[in-house]
């Protein structure tokens, strides 16, 4: 089965969709084409479409950018645009950067979790566009981890940071298009959500025939995005979650972990979907770069059964454990807000694990927000049922 993402769609006929209007386009090396082509290079090669601006969000808007790193404004040698970073002094497009835009276009592929910061960058757009009075065009791109599964705690507003803004789960089970209807709920911007063609929400991305790019340095495959909800989590910790590594987020450790003793510890507990490996890396950047970690690689064996924020949340609790000196929370950011605390959407979780609250009764806590929230994520749904 082939599907075909909102870029193909509206190359078809780009002046249904755009009529003259000058273009500002917010994309990352994730808005291609079904046949590779970026979005960047179709817009400008389409005597159609009269691109005028280019905008990158986090890691840029080709894509060369580390993580957390800020993104310089340049003139994209490619094209002769103007590239305006949203991810460096302005994180949102600014009245100097919107000169030569009637409208703005919004390709970008999310990965399905909420504290990925694509979702924020959208969030700045549809607001920038609402104060401008500028249209905003959303090319919808599949959620690669499927449509179906939702996991986690929604965010507590107090926690709303670029990681995290929107009360809604961790893994959130909405495409792009979808999120942006949902933040414009609260926004009220002129948004249009240009839908895809042939996607069902229990696809995964490798069941739908478009190619796979990474979203971000640290996202280099599909496995790696299946496990990325949860184990972004290690990211609030002093154990390592595996950048400056070949497997980022699927090897976690530390120099004082032992891989074997954790690897036992979690396979004993039988979780749905998954196995551990006791594995040893050594990062390159990064958590304990140059350094000799033991830890586990995260092996999902069943991805449909598999829940990557509960799955987290034992294997912290199963480090804590077993090595109570070393384990630690990193220190609060200088907002004096735990980083942890951020991704988790909230303090209850960090505080529960250290109080050894059992992981079975924390997921079992926010499981009425849940419940509420999948009721109000409804209303935004715009694909069926069904996978593959």
């Amino acid at each position: 089965m082939r599907v075909a993402p909102g870029v193909d769609v509206l190359l078809r006929n780009p002046v249904a969709f755009l009529g003259s209007s000058r273009v500002g386009l917010i994309t990352n090396p994730t808005g291609v084409t079904g046949d590779f082509t970026s979005t960047i290079d179709a817009f400008h090669r389409d005597p159609r479409i009269r691109l005028t601006a280019i905008f990158g969000p986090e890691h840029g808007a080709r894509g060369d950018v580390q993580d957390a790193l800020p993104v310089e404004s340049y003139v994209d040698p490619a094209t002769g645009l103007p590239v305006h970073s949203l991810y460096g002094d302005a994180r949102r497009p600014t009245a100097e950067m919107l000169e030569d835009v009637d409208i703005l276009v919004f390709d970008i592929q999310d990965v399905g979790a909420r504290f990925y910061t694509y979702a924020s960058t959208l969030t700045y757009a549809l607001e920038a566009a609402a104060e401008h009075g500028l249209p905003l065009l959303v090319l919808d791109r599949p959620n690669p981890i499927d449509g179906v599964h939702v996991e986690g705690k929604p965010l507590d507003s107090r926690f709303a940071s670029f990681v995290g803004l929107h009360p809604i789960p961790i893994r959130h089970g909405m495409t792009i298009g979808e999120l942006a209807l949902l933040i414009n709920a609260g926004v009220g911007a002129e948004l249009r959500v240009v839908e895809m063609e042939g996607w069902r929400r229990g696809m995964w991305f490798d069941e739908i025939g478009l190619p796979w790019v990474q979203p971000s340095p640290n996202l280099p495959t599909l496995e790696t995005a299946a496990v990325y909800p949860g184990t972004c989590l290690f990211e609030g910790t002093n154990i390592s979650e595996g950048r400056g590594t070949t497997r980022p987020f699927e090897y976690l450790g530390a120099p004082w972990i032992d891989g074997a003793m954790w690897a036992e510890a979690l396979n004993a507990l039988g979780l749905a979907g998954v196995l551990f490996r006791a594995c040893h890396f050594t990062p390159t950047f990064s958590k304990y770069a140059g350094e000799r970690c033991g830890g586990v690689q995260v092996h999902v064996t069943d991805r449909n059964a598999f829940r990557p924020v509960e799955t987290a949340l034992y294997m912290i609790a199963a480090a804590r454990g077993l090595w109570p000196g070393n384990f630690e929370w990193l220190p609060p950011t200088y907002d004096g807000r735990c980083h942890f605390d951020l991704l988790a959407g909230t303090d209850q979780i960090r505080k529960a694990l250290s109080r050894g609250v059992p992981v079975e009764e924390i997921v079992a806590s926010w499981r009425n927000e849940l419940d509420v929230c999948l009721k109000q994520r409804k209303r935004y749904l715009l694909y069926p049922e069904g996978g593959s």
